[in-house]
């Protein structure tokens, strides 16, 4: 099955390629949100809809619902690192409905997780931005043909001012395999 009515088509084995990868990012970090706020299961929903979408389930309501409760948990967690990793689980319920529309902004539920997860590795690691660095690669080296065919539809993702932008715009100049902008220390 295709998805269009945008500027390409997306098929459901694609867009479940997207999910799985930014489902290993979510669930990477995960446990961060769940140590800030362990009786808030709206994150773990989510990632568990994308898990049933990315094994081959149908997307249904539930992707949609779980990602925006997941956002909604984003915002009220208490620190970045939780913030993140809430957001990362969202973006994973939500790839399935990545839009076969060619913007920039698209890019971001592809790589988003992605940069989230390096941004709290960062954290963690008191905010060293070669932990990041290093967890862009290792997001880079996950990457299928497929993934790189679908990102190579969109255009490619602008850098803005956090440092969580920076690191995605980062992971997508390296999988387009263009140089990246030299990225800021935070």
């Amino acid at each position: 099955m295709a998805v269009g009515s945008g500027d390409f088509v997306l098929t459901m084995d694609e867009l479940r390629v997207v999910a799985g990868y930014v489902l290993h990012s979510a669930e990477e970090v995960l446990p961060v949100f769940e140590a800030a706020r362990p009786d808030d299961p709206r994150p773990w929903a989510a990632v568990d809809a994308a898990r049933e979408f990315a094994g081959g389930a149908r997307r249904t309501r539930l992707q949609r619902v779980t990602s925006l409760d997941a956002h909604r948990a984003a915002k009220e967690a208490p620190t970045e690192a939780a913030r993140l990793a809430a957001r990362a689980a969202g973006d994973a319920a939500s790839a399935a409905y990545l839009h076969p529309i060619a913007k920039a902004t698209q890019v971001g539920h592809i790589l988003r997780a992605a940069a989230s997860a390096a941004r709290v590795a960062e954290l963690n690691a008191d905010g060293d931005p070669a932990v990041g660095l290093r967890s862009i690669e290792q997001a880079r080296r996950r990457a299928t043909p497929v993934l790189v065919d679908v990102l190579r539809r969109y255009p490619p993702a602008p850098t803005g001012p956090s440092r969580t932008a920076q690191l995605m715009a980062a992971l997508d100049a390296s999988l387009r395999g263009r140089s990246a902008t030299p990225l800021r220390l935070p």
